[in-house]
């Protein structure tokens, strides 16, 4: 059975995994990369710096599509095909706040590090189109 929306807001705000985003090359061929996200109304935010492979790719071609799955039983998650949108201006706030959500007060090196760079940070916000779900609960119990 598909998830409401409001069942697909509260796993994207509880699970707290890496998305996995595919985007186009400029070949043509598909690729993927992950990353830390966000998800604040309908959309997925991620941050990145702005010179990466996968900002000229986007801002080439902005379609793209991505998925929020755990590698363990029991198998469930989301996925969704959109659009994506590079905005230089929320980058730092973006990295900030992924920071906050997978870091806490952990590895204190590793946010100075990521905060050192922060003033060639981009946003990448992913707006859905549409969303796929599973879950695979009751069959693995």
């Amino acid at each position: 059975m598909s998830w409401n929306e409001d069942r697909i807001a509260e796993y994207l705000q509880r699970t707290v995994i890496p998305v996995r985003l595919s985007f186009l090359r400029p070949d043509g061929h598909p690729a993927v990369a992950s990353f830390w996200y966000l998800h604040e109304g309908t959309s997925l935010w991620c941050a990145t710096q702005d010179d990466a492979f996968v900002v000229r790719c986007l801002r080439a071609d902005p379609r793209c599509a991505f998925e929020i799955a755990g590698d363990e039983p029991p198998y469930r998650g989301v996925r969704a095909k959109g659009l994506a949108t590079v905005l230089p201006e929320r980058g730092e706030e973006i990295l900030r706040r992924l920071i906050e959500r997978y870091l806490g007060t952990d590895s204190p090196e590793l946010q100075r590090f990521l905060l050192g760079r922060s003033d060639d940070e981009v946003a990448i916000e992913l707006r859905p189109e549409r969303w796929t779900t599973w879950d695979f609960s009751d069959r693995m119990e």
